[in-house]
């Protein structure tokens, strides 16, 4: 959930995809004895097991997966079952236990869905030559205002809550995206506790910058705007590439939240792989022009893969005579046009 303001200047049917399963370890074989243990005098170096490196193991088999997937990719131009660039995701944003971050927590079940029924269908008519995949975002860990027993000012939901919104994602044939705001900790330590969820082929995961506050020591979250590398997005998008092969996952797709140059540093260094799909995805609110103007300077002039672009019911239409710009004018105000469109 985004709470600052923009600086003017300063987004079908899943297919299982790619049974790559990593190779067995190699144990050591039968030999014949050596002329020590024939006669009796076995060293403790001669009977000692042979050490497996069960890490060096896995790390082959993760750049055969690789290997693999780049040439499907490049043979017919992406992996099955991807959804981008083929369907334009349009995603109702918040927490299910939560007023106050969005839409997907602010109104009643299905008030809500309903509402979301009707935004579905702008975007079908506002662009026919693409369907419309709808797609649930749920902030599940969240950055708090309290830092909590560890410090790390950080909380997740809990598995019910999960589970919930995973039941209200498939009984109306949405996608899901679990977003993680680290606060204090880190990417590497959070986004592994979701890993249950993200080894379903309909869950996806976002990444928060503005909520990652692990080099800025003694900041509470809202305080100042967090940043990310691209070594952080580039380690989540190995451990995506990893659940994808292992479990024969369909891509899987990531939105990294961004509306400051500094959210996201050396952009030039992420390293896509086919298995995962990135959404540099422009989070900010306010005037339309300066929505714009950000989604120019951060999103269309540092690319990365795709686009995608957030509205705000709250607060793209304050003060007047704001408001939330309609599919049609993000359609053609917007370039690239965004494949992930988000509602908070």
């Amino acid at each position: 959930m985004t709470r600052f303001p923009l600086l003017s200047r300063f987004g079908a049917p899943l297919l299982p995809v790619l049974g790559l399963l990593l190779a067995p370890l190699l144990l050591p074989g039968c030999g014949t004895k050596s002329d020590n243990e024939a006669s009796g005098t076995a060293t403790a170096d001669s009977v000692k097991a042979a050490v497996v490196d069960t890490v060096k193991l896995k790390m082959e088999a993760m750049r055969r997966d690789s290997l693999k997937a780049d040439s499907i990719a490049k043979a017919n131009g992406q992996l099955p079952g991807a959804l981008l660039p083929g369907h334009r995701i349009v995603a109702f944003y918040g927490n299910i236990r939560s007023k106050g971050m969005g839409i997907l927590g602010r109104e009643p079940k299905e008030q809500m869905f309903r509402k979301f029924a009707g935004v579905i269908k702008e975007w079908e008519a506002a662009d026919p030559s693409i369907p419309v995949q709808p797609a649930l975002h749920n902030v599940t860990i969240t950055a708090q205002g309290t830092a909590g027993k560890d410090g790390k000012w950080r909380l997740m939901n809990s598995k019910a809550t999960i589970e919930e919104v995973i039941s209200w994602a498939r009984e109306h044939k949405c996608i899901l995206f679990l977003d993680v705001q680290p606060g204090h900790s880190t990417l590497q330590v959070e986004v592994p506790k979701l890993e249950q969820y993200l080894k379903q082929p309909d869950i996806h995961l976002g990444i928060d910058p503005e909520f990652s506050l692990a080099t800025m020591p003694g900041i509470r979250p809202n305080q100042r705007i967090g940043t990310l590398d691209a070594k952080d997005v580039n380690w989540t998008i190995n451990y995506l590439a990893r659940l994808v092969s292992e479990n024969k996952l369909p891509p899987k797709v990531l939105t990294v939240h961004r509306f400051t140059r500094k959210m996201v540093t050396n952009y030039k260094n992420i390293k896509l792989d086919p298995r995962v799909q990135v959404v540099m995805h422009m989070d900010g609110h306010g005037n339309p022009v300066l929505k714009k103007d950000s989604y120019r300077d951060y999103i269309q002039a540092e690319p990365v893969q795709y686009t995608g672009f957030k509205l705000f019911y709250e607060y793209d239409g304050r003060p007047k005579p704001h408001h939330i710009m309609t599919p049609t004018e993000v359609l053609t105000e917007l370039t690239p046009k965004p494949l992930y469109i988000q509602y908070q």
